[in-house]
């Protein structure tokens, strides 16, 4: 894992811990385990999309390929089509 990484998950464990401190007094015990477990399901997506977008290699495919390739899909559908 990059450096860059390793700090995004410092901080958002440090906000995590934080907003739960403040909120330790108004929150029964039971929702607080079910928003800590809340809270380590989302720094878990929130960094498998940032490796994921950060490790993905190029596919190759240039924008205006993929541009060209969606104008001649649409060409295709907005052909019209015979009504009996």
């Amino acid at each position: 894992m990059s450096r860059d990484g390793e700090k995004l998950i410092e901080l958002v464990n440090e906000l995590g811990s934080r907003v739960s401190h403040l909120l330790t007094d108004m929150i029964p015990p039971a929702a607080q385990v079910h928003l800590l477990s809340a809270q380590r399901e989302l720094i878990t997506a929130l960094m498998l999309i940032y490796e994921h977008r950060v490790t993905t290699a190029p596919t190759g495919r240039t924008r205006r390929a993929a541009a060209g390739a969606r104008r001649s899909t649409q060409r295709r559908r907005t052909a019209k089509i015979p009504i009996d």
